[in-house]
């Protein structure tokens, strides 16, 4: 049985992380120029994939 190689294990966890926080400083940087970015939620306070006649009024 092959001995597990955990130098290029702990390098591919090292790269994924580096990539999720690039993608996270762009994204805020996205948000900070202005850009909605991927947001689901519309500014008119209408949930994504709703009608305003299908939304539910807040008591």
């Amino acid at each position: 049985m092959a001995k597990p190689n955990y130098s290029f294990e702990k390098r591919q966890r090292e790269q994924a992380k580096k990539k999720k926080k690039e993608d996270k400083v762009r994204e805020k940087a996205g948000r900070k120029a202005g850009d909605p970015g991927t947001d689901d939620v519309p500014m008119d306070g209408t949930e994504a994939g709703t009608t305003p006649a299908e939304t539910v009024p807040a008591t």
